[in-house]
């Protein structure tokens, strides 16, 4: 058991740093102020309003608190927070966090209005969770001077700052640390019109010209992400520049989706390994996420955090009461509608899916 969680704990550290390496890739492509920021339009809306009040009365915005599947833009957000502020920008990870000096450190750096970014922040240590408690509410910084009987606790005032606390897994977070956040939002995948506004923005950026039908293309196979978008977007560069006249068409696109081995859907091929797992193995389902995750030889963390999203908001998976359930639409996108019929899940699909 404790095997597992430590193997569990060290994918979220390593997808951790496999989201801050595309960061840095795609740095150029943020936009640093909320007018540029494409689609989430409700959340930008508020965002902007509870930012430009904070503005007019020359005080910290209240601790905001993202939530939302991995290449959303919750970092981009928290950056353009800051300099919505014209406030200092400070960045780390949970995982990064081991001991309460840690994070004791980057506090006492602080400045007035500062926004404090804590990506991952269901994974942070209790210690460390409970320092924060003081700092988000009291600013203050609690800090035990001595040793034994000698110990006594010492508390440094801080200047009033921002945390802006990021999550994939919301329902890890507990329940005293979200209270402290006053500014709750939510992100949801993209639709195909903002993920093309957003490839055609990012292809100015990087000097590629785009046909529309290829903008269009790509966005239906960025996954609603558009982390995925713009890495798509950087591989038909590639292609173009090699294969082509140096612009992206819809036949370099094609082209050069069939080499990644991404399909219409944007699903990979480590997706569509997920679904046949599930058809092959277990008749297509249902199947407990532990016992998938063991056959495809995969992290649960990873299995629920990466994957699934992204096949239930496509309709190509569902969970269960008794577990996961490929749907009728994975098995004809499979080319496996045939097999779907044979197996019986027509008759006995209402009552299987939970929703």
């Amino acid at each position: 058991m404790n095997e597992e969680k430590s193997r569990n704990a060290d994918s979220g550290i390593l997808r951790a740093e496999l989201n801050r390496y595309e960061d840095v890739h795609e740095g150029s492509l943020r936009p640093e102020f909320l007018k540029d920021f494409l689609g989430q339009e409700s959340l930008k809306t508020n965002l902007s309003v509870f930012i430009e009040a904070a503005r007019a009365r020359n005080d910290s915005l209240d601790h905001l608190f993202l939530i939302g599947p991995p290449g959303l833009g919750k970092t981009t957000i928290a950056q353009i927070t800051a300099h919505e502020l014209g406030a200092d920008f400070k960045v780390t990870s949970a995982p990064a966090l081991e001991k309460p000096k840690d994070l004791a450190g980057i506090l006492s750096t602080v400045t007035e209005r500062t926004v404090f970014f804590i990506d991952e922040i269901h994974r942070l240590r209790p210690a460390i969770e409970e320092m924060l408690y003081i700092a988000m509410e009291d600013f203050e910084l609690d800090w035990v001077i001595g040793q034994g009987v000698a110990a006594r606790t010492v508390r440094i005032p801080l200047p009033k700052f921002t945390l802006v606390g990021a999550t994939t897994r919301a329902g890890m977070v507990s329940s005293p640390l979200i209270s402290r956040f006053g500014i709750v939002q939510r992100f949801s995948f993209y639709d195909r019109k903002s993920l093309s506004d957003i490839i055609f923005r990012s292809a100015s950026i990087l000097s590629v010209g785009i046909e529309k039908d290829a903008a269009l293309m790509l966005a239906d196979c960025s996954r609603g992400t558009p982390r995925v978008a713009n890495r798509l977007l950087r591989r038909m560069r590639d292609f173009a520049q090699i294969n082509g006249s140096g612009v992206i068409t819809e036949k370099i696109v094609r082209e050069g989706l069939l080499k990644l081995e991404i399909d219409s859907l944007g699903l990979e091929r480590y997706d569509r390994e997920i679904l046949l797992s599930i058809i092959k193995n277990f008749s297509g389902g249902p199947v407990g996420a532990e016992t998938l995750a063991i056959s495809i030889g995969e992290s649960v963390d990873t299995l629920e955090d990466y994957y699934e999203p992204y096949l239930i908001q496509a309709g190509l998976l569902q969970r269960t009461l008794r577990g996961r359930v490929v749907t009728k639409k994975a098995w004809i996108h499979l080319g496996l509608e045939n097999l779907y019929q044979d197996n019986g899940a027509l008759e006995n699909e209402d009552q299987r899916f939970l929703f």
